[in-house]
C-alpha cells in the first residue's frame, strides 16, 4: 500500500482520510457506517480512556455497566430525549433467523420470533439508566450517585467519516444523581473542567468552554456545557459535552427520594461524555503533510529507537546497548519500542514511524557505540540532534515534556490567530469564506435568527463562552440589539 499522503492545502478531507488509514488507526468495515479500530488506533483509545478513568476516579465517580438494548417504551418516555434521537435509532425487532425455503443457503427472519416489545439499541443511555435508578433511590441517603460507563453506542449516521461520525461508536457516558439542583450544577461544571484539563494537558488541544444555545443543546437538558477546539482547517469540533438535566428524566421515571424533613421531592441529574471522536480532534489539531504527530502523553508509544547494522555481530553489539537504553527509559515510565525487524531498512522504518506520530525517534549504530553517540530526533519539528549516550534517558525524559507544550502552544497560537470579531454582515461572510475559525459576533438570541444564520452559511453558535463579558451591540443577521458576542464556527 502507498504510503504517500494527500496535502492539506490539496483535499483536506483526503488528507485527513489518509493520515487514518496510512497512520493505522482504523480501517473501514463490511457494516455499512462503521469502522474497524486496528491496534494502533486502539492503543492511543485506551491510553486516552485511561487517563480520562483516572480523573473519573479522582473525583469520587466508579464506573458500571447497563444494557445495550432499551425497551422502546423506555425510551419515549422523557419526551425531548426521544425526540431527538428518534431518526438515529437502530431498532431490533425480531430474536431469531430461519432457513429461506425460497433460497438455498440464504436466511430469513423468522416471522413467529417477533418481540413482545420492540428494542432500540442505545444512542445514549438515559433511559435505561434511569429506569434502574428508580429502584436504587429512596432516600437522600442514597444520593449522589455518581457513575460512569465505557461502552459503544449506535447512532444510524447517513454520512460518515472514520472516528468523526460513525454508526457505532465508542464512549464514555456519566449518568449522576442529586439530592439540590446546585449540586447538580457543580457536578456539570466539574466535569466540563475534567475534559477541559484532559484536552489541554494530554492532547495538547486548547479548547474554548462554553454553553450552548437552546437549539443546539441536548435533548432533554436544561443546560449543556461543552468544550469546543478548533481544527487546521478553520472548522470547529466539539470535543465534549456535560448536560445539566434538571428534574427531566426523573420526572419522566417518578424518580424520588425523601429529604431529611421526610419530604418527597424529584432527583436531580447530570450527564456527560466523550467518544473516539476526541481521535479525530488529535488528528485534525496537530498532523502534517507527512503524517501524524502524537502528544506525548498519550502516544501507544512516547520512543522508537531504529538500530543500524551489518550482520548479526554488529546487531547483537547495538542490541544490548539498546537494552540498556530501553531500560533507563522505561525506569522513568516511557513507553519505548525497539524496531530491530529485518524485514525493513532503516530508512523505511524512519518514514514509518515519522507517519505514525511517534513522538521522538532514537537512531543507534555501529559507529555511534564507538563515539557513545545516539540520534535523536523529535516529530513535531524534525529537529536532529546527535547527542551522547550518557543521561540520554533524562534527556529524553525532559525532551517528552517540551514536545508536549511546543505542541500546545502551537495549537493554541494557531486557535487564537482565528478567534476574530465581526461586526456586520458582509464581514461575517467574508471571514467565513475567507478565514474560517471563530468569528466572535452579535446575535439577538432567538432561535429563528440563529437558524437563519445556520441556513445562510452552515455556520453555528458553536457556544457562548463561560465568564462572557457583556457587551451592547448589535445582531449581524437583523439589527436588533445584543448584550454579549458568542462564537459561530463552521464545524464537524
Amino acid at each position: 500500500m502507498s504510503k504517500e499522503i494527500t496535502s492539506r492545502a490539496a483535499d483536506y478531507s483526503q488528507w485527513y482520510n489518509d493520515l487514518v488509514i496510512k497512520g493505522e488507526l482504523a480501517d473501514y468495515s463490511a457494516v455499512r457506517g462503521c469502522m474497524v479500530i486496528k491496534p494502533y488506533g486502539f492503543a492511543l483509545w485506551e491510553n486516552m480512556r485511561d487517563a480520562l478513568d483516572k480523573m473519573f476516579k479522582d473525583t469520587g465517580h466508579v464506573n458500571a455497566y447497563f444494557p445495550l438494548f432499551v425497551p422502546k417504551s423506555l425510551f419515549e418516555a422523557e419526551e425531548k430525549n426521544a425526540e431527538g434521537f428518534a431518526k438515529e435509532c437502530a431498532i431490533v425487532t425480531h430474536y431469531r433467523l430461519i432457513a429461506d425455503p425460497s433460497q438455498k443457503g440464504k436466511l430469513m427472519v423468522d416471522p413467529e420470533a417477533k418481540l413482545e416489545e420492540e428494542l432500540v439499541i442505545r444512542p445514549t443511555s438515559e433511559a435505561i439508566i434511569w429506569s434502574t435508578y428508580k429502584n436504587w433511590i429512596q432516600s437522600y441517603r442514597d444520593l449522589p450517585i455518581l457513575i460512569n460507563q465505557w461502552a459503544n453506542v449506535v447512532r444510524w449516521e447517513m454520512r460518515t467519516r472514520l472516528f468523526l461520525r460513525t454508526a457505532e461508536f465508542l464512549w464514555q457516558e456519566g449518568h449522576t444523581a442529586h439530592a439540590t439542583r446546585a449540586e447538580a450544577i457543580k457536578e456539570t461544571e466539574k466535569m466540563l473542567d475534567v475534559y477541559a484539563d484532559f484536552a489541554e494537558n494530554w492532547m495538547a488541544l486548547p479548547v474554548i468552554k462554553g454553553i450552548k444555545t437552546a437549539n443546539e443543546r441536548f435533548a432533554g437538558a436544561e443546560d449543556t456545557y461543552c468544550i469546543e477546539a478548533l481544527m487546521q482547517d478553520g472548522k470547529a469540533l466539539q470535543a465534549g459535552t456535560s448536560h445539566f438535566l434538571g428534574q427531566n428524566f426523573a420526572k419522566a421515571f417518578d424518580v424520588k427520594f425523601s429529604d431529611k424533613e421526610n419530604k418527597l421531592e424529584y432527583v436531580w441529574a447530570t450527564s456527560w461524555g466523550v467518544s473516539t471522536r476526541l481521535v479525530g480532534a488529535l488528528v485534525m489539531a496537530h498532523s502534517d503533510d507527512q503524517g501524524l504527530i502524537l502528544p506525548p502523553r498519550i502516544a501507544p508509544f512516547q520512543v522508537v529507537i531504529v538500530p543500524i547494522y551489518k550482520g548479526d555481530d554488529q546487531k547483537a553489539l547495538v542490541g544490548k546497548k539498546a537494552m540498556e537504553i530501553i531500560g533507563q527509559l522505561k525506569a522513568l515510565g516511557i513507553r519505548v519500542k525497539y524496531d530491530d525487524n529485518d524485514n525493513a531498512r532503516p530508512g523505511w522504518k524512519f518514514a514509518e514511524y515519522e507517519m505514525k506520530g511517534v513522538p521522538v525517534r532514537l537512531a543507534l549504530g555501529a559507529r555511534d557505540l564507538e563515539k557513545n553517540e545516539i540520534e535523536v530526533a523529535r516529530r513535531d519539528t524534525k529537529e536532529k540532534r546527535v547527542l551522547s549516550m550518557e543521561g540520554i534517558a533524562v534527556y529524553v525524559n525532559g525532551l517528552l515534556t517540551e514536545i508536549q507544550s511546543a505542541m500546545y502552544d502551537k495549537a493554541k497560537n494557531y486557535r487564537d490567530e482565528h478567534i476574530t470579531a465581526a461586526d456586520n454582515w458582509d464581514d461575517f461572510v467574508k471571514l467565513l469564506d475567507d478565514k474560517g475559525g471563530f468569528i466572535s459576533a452579535h446575535w439577538d438570541g432567538s432561535p429563528e435568527t440563529e437558524e437563519a444564520i445556520k441556513d445562510k452559511t452552515k455556520a453555528t453558535i458553536r457556544c457562548i463562552p463561560l465568564r462572557n463579558k457583556e457587551e451592547e451591540g448589535k445582531c449581524i443577521l437583523t439589527g436588533k440589539p445584543s448584550s454579549q458576542r458568542v462564537l459561530f464556527a463552521r464545524a464537524y
